[in-house]
């Protein structure tokens, strides 16, 4: 052991009396030790002896022994244990704790507090020497770096299995507070038609949001993420791996300000236009939007990208990717273009569910509707679909009406609930005005 390990082993943070106090709580009551057991690993003790009476007292309560001091004295003497923890003075020094048992979450809490610690410090070491490490590739110890990391974050949230007793009141509690205060349980997406048959985007789901080229998949999106912004003040992620942040701000102006895409990029603006154009940019650059225009992205650089922003912001309400066949498949290499995009759409709901938020993803459709006579899309046009249809809980498609407008910049889209996973199924009916790259209701 060189120097630096000596100085790093000396120095790693632990709480001597939180830990004396735990083990103090456990001998002077037996009841604490179930709670204790569910939220303490063993190894979360940093003095050995004190880890080797832990142990002790698991393996007495697994057996249904009696656990005082007498018969904890016993049980380390019978099994030469005594010794090794410091003789009968240790024990002895414990009870001459006494702790509140009131406080024994708070001593748990120092406890696994200092070892969490221990751990991001021994893991900040592992990942400073898996740098120099050069015969592993970059992906695969990122990875690795990244699945311990995860490991630890889940530790200290202490994330218990929950019983049906435990579900179903909270389940209970949720029903009564919507009965008393009545709202969308999701996040509404400025559409009343669409909510109404949704509840609103719900978190931890994976929506695919699909059609044709040109239908208008980037422009709803983007007129969700703006309705969602105006109304939960909750950030959105935008994803686009196909247009530049250019583009899509040019979209974003347009939609807000009713200025047609045309003028906006050649600058003819009227006096009007101005002001409206001014008083757009102020309120537009106070909202909680990210765009990401990076042109080629995997399930991992996206996930890395969500938790900057969660850092940054705390929470996410919507995150939405344009489009899922852009997607890069580091992991599957040897797969075909339908294995690839299954393991996509399977991680991405994993992000949904990791992430708790809604994930909307844009996809295409295949070219197979526009061979038939009825051109309106089903599930199975969903393009090289696999497990899209699986792994998704909310499929949109969007389908272009014949208008009998005589505005050809104005067209009726039909936004087609084909999948939903906890809630019905149907169609809804949008106004798509391309000049304004606004989508509105009929009524409006």
């Amino acid at each position: 052991m060189n120097k630096e390990q000596i100085l790093l082993e000396k120095a790693l943070p632990h709480n001597f009396l939180a830990e004396k106090m735990v083990l103090s709580c456990l001998i002077m009551n037996s009841e604490t030790i179930e709670f204790t057991i569910e939220t303490l690993p063993i190894e979360a003790f940093y003095f050995k002896n004190h880890e080797q009476i832990y142990k002790a007292i698991i393996f007495m309560h697994k057996y249904q022994l009696s656990i005082d001091i007498f018969s904890l004295t016993a049980f380390l003497q019978e099994n030469a244990l005594l010794e090794e923890i410091g003789g009968l003075g240790i024990l002895v020094d414990l009870m001459d704790e006494i702790p509140n048992l009131i406080d024994l979450e708070e001593y748990i809490r120092l406890v696994k507090d200092k070892f969490l610690r221990r751990s991001l410090i021994k893991f900040g070491y592992r990942a400073i020497n898996a740098g120099y490490i050069t015969n592993i590739a970059l992906e695969k110890m990122l990875e690795q770096l990244e699945n311990e990391l995860l490991n630890l974050t889940t530790q200290n949230t202490n994330t218990l299995i929950s019983n049906s007793a435990e579900l179903l009141n909270e389940i209970f509690f949720k029903l009564k507070e919507q009965f008393l205060n009545p709202s969308f349980t999701g996040l509404p997406s400025g559409f009343s038609d669409l909510d109404l048959l949704t509840q609103g985007f719900q978190k931890s789901e994976l929506i695919i949001l699909a059609g044709r080229p040109s239908m208008g998949k980037t422009a709803l999106s983007l007129n969700i993420s703006l309705n969602v912004l105006k109304t939960s003040k909750l950030p959105v992620l935008f994803f686009s791996l196909e247009m530049s942040k250019e583009q899509l701000m040019y979209r974003i102006l347009s939609i807000e300000t009713g200025i047609s895409q045309t003028r906006l990029k050649n600058g003819q603006l009227y006096k009007n236009d101005w002001v409206k154009f001014n008083k757009t940019i102020k309120f537009l650059s106070k909202l909680p939007f990210f765009i990401d225009d990076s042109s080629s992205l995997s399930i991992q650089e996206i996930r890395l990208k969500i938790k900057s922003i969660l850092i940054e912001q705390s929470q996410i309400g919507l995150v939405i990717i344009d489009y899922l066949q852009l997607i890069q498949n580091l992991n599957g290499k040897n797969e075909n273009r339908v294995q690839e995009l299954s393991t996509i759409t399977r991680s991405l709901k994993n992000l949904a569910r990791e992430f708790n938020i809604p994930i909307i993803v844009l996809s295409q459709l295949s070219r197979n509707v526009e061979s038939r006579i009825d051109q309106k899309p089903i599930l199975s046009d969903l393009r090289e679909s696999g497990s899209i249809e699986q792994d998704s809980d909310l499929v949109l498609l969007l389908y272009g009406k014949q208008s009998s407008s005589s505005n050809l910049s104005k067209s009726v889209i039909e936004l087609i609930i084909a999948k939903q996973r906890n809630g019905p199924i149907g169609t809804i009916e949008l106004n798509f005005d391309k000049n304004r790259i606004k989508f509105v209701e009929l009524t409006e």
